[in-house]
């Protein structure tokens, strides 16, 4: 169903369920010669897409797919439809026995919340609760009616995970810059433990591992009629000759759906990312390889992705292959001719490190401090259990000298008892 394709997809999911019918590839194109082998998408898993109710999201499609009336409204839904919410007043016309499944789903995931956010907050303890990402973990729901299921729900859903699911590249790309700034604070801090000839030594190996990074081969323009067919010659061993787009795009539909989706594309620049990036050199980064793989995957996908549901069909793609950028592309520049942050940033992000350590640190003090308060009152008590014990003994010895009647001078009793 396509609804249930641009949703998951749209969330970073590779649909299962979903056979579309296709043309055979040309007959002139023989495929024992393809070195990609055919995937059964009906055996493909969709991976996480690392929201925290994945699972959830997962189980609410999976049984609303389940009811013939929804299943067909949502058939020839688009992107901006699901994305509207609109089509969530469809969910008051599914059966009784979808609607009391989706209820069950929703409890469970109000229970598992509750019991998460108990968790949080017994983690917390006295160092301070942050309510509002707190309440977040229950912006995919609404809480308010935590038994039944509504339309509100379903909305609620698919807003969140668009929304969420639409930050998701940025986040990397700032994470990636953290990264890069991080590794150049620890290199100058490192320089500056350093004498000056071992100092000179080290920058001078620097400089001479960058060049040694930035002398690849030429890396084609993602998406160019020129890496394509590197593609097709390199990994799919056809003749360049009879490169044609239509059979490329279903070579590469890996799980036959129709669609060339995010990892689909990803995979396409594999043996560009190899002109750049070996595992085995110790001047290339495979946190930068992963980073230029993304950016070479939002490249295609402004390009051709004209709806901009994260999806790229067949028509979309032969589009793409028509225009002048097709054929007489602009060089690609790879991250080693960019700079990710400048001398500002990197102060700024020195700064808030010397903020947190100073933060960890005087944590540590207090701790510390702590740990020589418990370890004094622990040598009181045992001064004190000592002392109790010598008094104790004490208290036994006398007890025992005043039990054992007095000796004359030749050691016999000075009194008896009488019989």
């Amino acid at each position: 169903m396509r609804w249930r394709i641009i949703l998951l997809q749209y969330c970073f999911l590779l649909v299962s369920c979903i056979l579309t019918a296709l043309e055979a590839v040309p007959i002139d194109i023989d495929k024992t010669k393809v070195k990609t082998q055919p995937v059964d998408s009906a055996k493909i898993e969709p991976p996480d897409t690392g929201l925290y109710y994945d699972e959830y999201l997962k189980q609410v499609i999976d049984v609303l797919e389940t009811d013939n009336h929804f299943r067909e409204k949502l058939q020839k839904a688009d992107i901006e439809e699901i994305k509207s919410g609109r089509l969530s007043k469809e969910l008051d016309l599914v059966s009784h026995h979808v609607r009391t499944k989706l209820d069950e789903l929703k409890r469970q995931e109000v229970a598992r919340l509750r019991m998460l956010i108990k968790a949080k907050l017994d983690s917390l303890q006295d160092t301070g609760i942050d309510h509002h990402a707190l309440l977040k973990q229950f912006d995919h729901l609404n809480h308010l009616n935590p038994d039944k299921f509504e339309s509100t729900d379903l909305d609620m859903l698919i807003k969140a995970a668009t929304s969420d699911l639409e930050h998701y590249d940025k986040t990397r790309h700032e994470e990636f810059k953290k990264y890069e700034m991080m590794k150049e604070h620890e290199r100058r801090e490192y320089l500056k433990t350093l004498n000056e000839e071992k100092r000179k030594e080290e920058e001078s190996r620097f400089e001479e591992m960058r060049k040694k990074h930035e002398n690849h081969p030429k890396v084609n323009h993602p998406g160019s009629k020129d890496q394509l067919k590197e593609v097709w010659e390199e990994t799919d061993g056809l003749d360049p000759n009879d490169f044609d787009p239509k059979t490329f795009f279903k070579l590469h539909d890996v799980n036959n759906d129709g669609f060339l989706d995010e990892q689909e594309l990803e995979a396409l620049f594999t043996k560009e990312l190899e002109k750049v990036y070996d595992p085995k050199n110790e001047e290339d980064d495979m946190v930068e390889m992963e980073e230029e793989r993304l950016r070479m995957r939002e490249h295609v996908m402004n390009e051709v992705d004209a709806n901009k549901d994260r999806l790229v069909t067949l028509d979309e793609f032969l589009k793409a292959t028509e225009k002048k950028e097709f054929l007489e592309p602009d060089s690609w520049e790879t991250m080693d001719q960019q700079q990710f942050f400048t001398e500002e940033e990197l102060k700024e992000y020195e700064n808030l490190i010397s903020l947190q350590e100073n933060e960890l640190k005087k944590k540590a003090d207090e701790l510390q401090k702590q740990k020589e308060e418990l370890q004094r009152q622990h040598d009181q008590l045992e001064a004190q259990k000592q002392e109790y014990h010598q008094v104790v003994q004490q208290m036994e010895q006398k007890k025992l000298e005043q039990e054992i009647p007095p000796s004359g001078p030749g050691g016999k009793l000075k009194f008896e008892p009488r019989m």
